[in-house]
C-alpha cells in the first residue's frame, strides 16, 4: 500500500534544510575543536535527516544522509580517524544533501547521489572491515491527493479520480485604485484560501510589486462553486469588474500513468500542520498595516475641520484607533525581525572553504548574531556579507610564510561584529592583514580614468579607500576564481545602500582595513525630517541628521564659491537643496535652517527655506522611472493626503 506524504513536503523540507545547515556548521567546528559534543550534534542531524527522508520515500537523500551518519559514528568510536580527506568528503555530502532537498521541495529531478555514496561506503570499507547496513525506505507518494487503491485487472478500466470543479476568475483593479498590487494580491490570498490557484497571471511577485498591466488579474482555482468565489472577492474593494466562469474538465486518460505522479504545481498552495509562515504573508500585513497607519493620519487631519462640538470624542477615537494599529504594526515587526545569525551562521563554513582555496589559515570570530534586524534587510545582506568576508581572506589576508616574515602569526583573523547605535545597527568585517594603500588607490583609479589628477590631489584616505567600490577597479595582482575582478564592491555598497544604510572603509597599511556597515531596523516605516524647499516639501531620514543650525548664507566663509559653515570645529560645505534638486524658486533672504546629514564625501550641511517638523513616514517604493532618480528613496503620504519624497542623502549630487 502506497501512502501520501505530500502534505508533509513543506515542513520535510524545511526541517531537513535546518539539520543540514546545522552539520555544515558542526562540521567547521569539529576541524576547529573536535570535541565530543559537536561529534554527537552532527550525528544526530544526520540521523534526523536520515528517519525523515525515509519516511518522505526519498531513497538516496536516506541513503547518502545514513552513510553520512555512518561515518561520523565511526569518527566518534576512533577519533584518530578523522582527516582532512574525510572533512572534505563529509563537506562534499552535506552540500549534496541540501541540492538534494531543495529539488525534492521543488518537485524537480535531484541530483544523483551514486558517486558520494560509494565513495563514502569504501571509506567506511576500509575503516570496519565490513560493507554498510541497507536503508530502509517507506513506500510514499507525492501525488497531492488521496492514497489511490491497487489498479484493477487490465481487464477492467481504472476509474478516474473525482477532480474537483474548476472556474476562469478574470478581475480587472479600478484605474483609481491607489494600491493595486495590495489589492491584487488581496484578491490572490483569498482565492487561495478557497482551493488550489492555477496559471495565476502576473505572478504573485509582480503583483506585490504593482505590475498589473491594464490592472487585469486571472487565474483558475479548484473549489466547490462560482458562489463561493464571489462572496470572496465581494469583501475586496476597489475592484472594477469580475468574471467567473466554469472550466469544464477535460477527459481522463483510459490508462493510468505508470510513472509517479508529480507534486502539485497550485500557486498559493501552504504546507499543512506547520506553524512557519511565509515572508511574503508577512509582507503583506506589514503593506496593509502601513496603509491602515496612513489612514488614521488622514482620518486625524479631516477631524480638524469638523465642528467643535463633535471634535473632542472624533479626535479620541482617532487617537485610540492609532494606538491599536500603531501596536499592531509593532507586533508585525517583531515577527519579521530575525538574529543576524540567519547570516553569520554560514560565514564560518565559507571562510573555510575560501581560506583553503587560497591556501591561507584563518580564525573566523562573530559577535553579536543576536541583534535583531528586519528580514527583508538580512535578504539584501547575504551576498554583501560573504563578498567583503571573501576580500578579507583573499586581498587582506597575507599568506602564512608572508605573516610570519613579518612578525604576524601564521593564522590570520577575520572579526565580524554587530553592535546597536541607537536606531541603527553597525556591522563591522575586520581582518589583520596588509591592509589598503590609499595612495596605490588612487594611483589606479587615475590610470583607468575613473577620476581626474585634480580629484586624487584633493581627495582625502578615506575617499581614497571607497575607490575600491567603482566598477572595474581592483588591485589584485591576480585573478582567482574567489576575487579580483574589479566587481562586487560596487553591489556591496549598492546593496547597502538600498535598504537604507551606508558603508564605510577605514584601513592602515601593515595592520588590516575595517567595514562597517551602518543599517536601519527597518526600511518600512521611518522617522522623517520634513522641510521645505519653495513650494515643495521633503522627507529627511532623521537616522542620517545630525544636526540642524540656523545662518545667513551672506556671512558665510567661501572656498571655490562654495560656502562653509562652521561646525563642531571643522568647516562643512553648504548645498542650497533647492539649486541640487533644480526647484524653481525665489529664495528667502536673512537667516535660513542648515541641516547637517552624513553624506558619502562626509558631513555636509543642506540648506533649506524652512523646516516643517518629525513625522513617522511609511516609506513606499518608487516605480519607473522615478526609481531610477538619485538622490530619491522613496515616496510617503502625510496624513493631509499631500504625497512626499523621502531623499536618500548619500546618492544626493552634493
Amino acid at each position: 500500500m502506497t501512502i501520501d506524504m505530500s502534505k508533509y513536503l513543506g515542513l520535510f523540507t524545511s526541517e531537513a534544510s535546518e539539520h543540514l545547515e546545522h552539520l555544515s556548521q558542526d562540521l567547521v567546528r569539529l576541524e576547529r575543536e573536535g570535541n565530543r559534543e559537536v561529534i554527537d550534534s552532527m550525528f544526530r542531524h544526520a540521523h534526523s535527516v536520515k528517519g525523515m527522508a525515509a519516511s518522505m520515500g526519498f531513497e538516496q537523500i536516506a541513503t547518502l544522509s545514513h552513510r553520512v551518519e555512518d561515518l561520523v559514528d565511526q569518527v566518534r568510536k576512533r577519533p584518530e580517524a578523522m582527516s582532512a580527506d574525510i572533512a572534505d568528503l563529509l563537506f562534499a555530502s552535506t552540500d549534496h544533501l541540501q541540492a538534494m532537498v531543495r529539488c525534492a521541495g521543488a518537485g524537480e529531478a535531484a541530483p544523483s547521489a551514486s558517486s558520494l555514496i560509494e565513495r563514502i561506503s569504501e571509506r567506511l570499507i576500509a575503516l570496519t572491515g565490513a560493507a554498510p547496513a541497507a536503508t530502509r525506505v517507506v513506500k510514499t507518494t507525492l501525488s497531492g491527493s488521496a492514497p489511490q487503491p491497487e489498479p484493477p485487472p487490465p481487464s477492467a478500466p481504472a476509474p478516474g479520480p473525482e477532480l474537483p470543479p474548476r472556474f476562469s476568475v478574470r478581475v480587472r483593479i479600478a484605474a483609481s485604485c491607489q494600491v493595486p498590487g495590495v489589492r491584487a494580491f488581496l484578491v490572490q490570498k483569498k482565492l487561495s484560501a478557497l482551493g488550489n490557484v492555477f496559471d495565476l497571471n502576473p505572478s504573485v511577485d509582480d503583483l506585490k510589486a504593482g505590475r498589473i498591466p491594464e490592472g487585469l488579474v486571472t487565474m483558475q482555482v479548484e473549489t466547490s462553486s462560482a458562489e463561493a468565489i464571489n462572496k470572496a472577492l465581494a469583501v475586496v474593494a476597489d475592484l472594477e469588474s469580475t468574471e467567473v466562469t466554469r472550466v469544464e474538465p477535460k477527459s481522463a486518460p483510459a490508462k493510468p500513468p505508470e510513472a509517479p505522479a508529480e507534486v502539485a504545481r497550485a500557486v498559493g498552495a501552504e504546507p499543512a500542520r506547520t506553524l512557519r509562515v511565509k515572508t511574503e504573508l508577512l509582507d503583506y500585513l506589514l503593506d496593509a498595516v502601513g496603509e491602515l497607519l496612513l489612514s488614521t493620519s488622514r482620518l486625524r487631519e479631516v477631524s480638524k475641520g469638523v465642528p467643535d462640538t463633535y471634535q473632542p470624542p472624533l479626535l479620541e477615537g482617532v487617537d485610540r484607533l492609532r494606538t491599536i494599529v500603531k501596536d499592531l504594526h509593532n507586533k508585525v515587526m517583531s515577527v519579521r525581525m530575525t538574529p543576524l545569525s540567519l547570516i553569520t551562521d554560514r560565514l564560518p563554513r565559507a571562510a573555510r572553504d575560501i581560506a583553503r582555496k587560497r591556501s591561507r589559515e584563518v580564525d573566523l570570530l562573530v559577535t553579536g548574531a543576536e541583534i535583531e534586524l528586519d528580514r527583508a534587510i538580512l535578504d539584501e545582506l547575504a551576498d554583501p556579507l560573504l563578498h567583503i568576508l571573501r576580500n578579507c581572506i583573499d586581498h587582506g589576508l597575507e599568506a602564512p610564510e608572508e605573516r610570519v616574515r613579518l612578525g604576524k602569526g601564521a593564522r590570520g583573523r577575520v572579526v565580524v561584529a554587530a553592535r546597536r547605535d541607537r536606531d541603527r545597527v553597525l556591522v563591522e568585517l575586520e581582518d589583520d592583514g596588509r591592509g589598503m594603500d590609499a595612495a596605490h588607490l588612487k594611483a589606479v583609479a587615475l590610470e583607468r580614468g575613473l577620476i581626474t589628477a585634480e580629484a586624487a590631489a584633493t581627495m582625502s584616505d578615506r575617499e581614497a579607500w571607497m575607490l575600491c567600490c567603482a566598477p572595474g577597479l581592483s588591485t589584485a595582482k591576480e585573478v582567482t576564481d574567489v576575487s579580483g575582478r574589479g566587481v562586487g564592491m560596487d553591489a556591496v555598497k549598492r546593496a547597502v545602500e538600498n535598504v537604507g544604510g551606508t558603508l564605510d572603509i577605514d584601513s592602515t597599511v601593515g595592520r588590516g582595513t575595517r567595514f562597517t556597515l551602518r543599517l536601519p531596523l527597518t526600511v518600512a516605516v521611518i522617522n522623517v525630517l520634513l522641510v521645505g524647499v519653495g513650494r515643495e516639501v521633503f522627507g529627511l531620514p532623521i537616522a542620517k541628521v545630525k544636526a540642524v543650525v540656523e545662518a545667513d548664507p551672506q556671512f558665510l566663509e567661501r572656498s571655490r564659491r562654495t560656502p562653509l559653515l562652521p561646525h563642531d570645529g571643522a568647516l562643512l560645505p553648504v548645498h542650497p537643496l533647492g539649486a541640487l534638486l533644480r526647484i524653481d524658486r525665489q529664495a528667502p533672504g536673512g537667516v535660513r535652517p542648515h541641516v547637517i546629514l552624513d553624506a558619502d564625501s562626509g558631513p555636509v550641511a543642506l540648506e533649506v527655506d524652512q523646516l516643517i517638523g518629525q513625522e513617522e513616514a511609511v516609506l513606499k517604493p518608487l516605480a519607473s522611472p522615478l526609481d531610477l532618480v538619485p538622490g530619491l528613496a522613496g515616496v510617503t503620504i502625510l496624513g493631509s493626503g499631500r504625497p512626499i519624497f523621502i531623499l536618500d542623502v548619500p546618492r544626493l549630487q552634493v
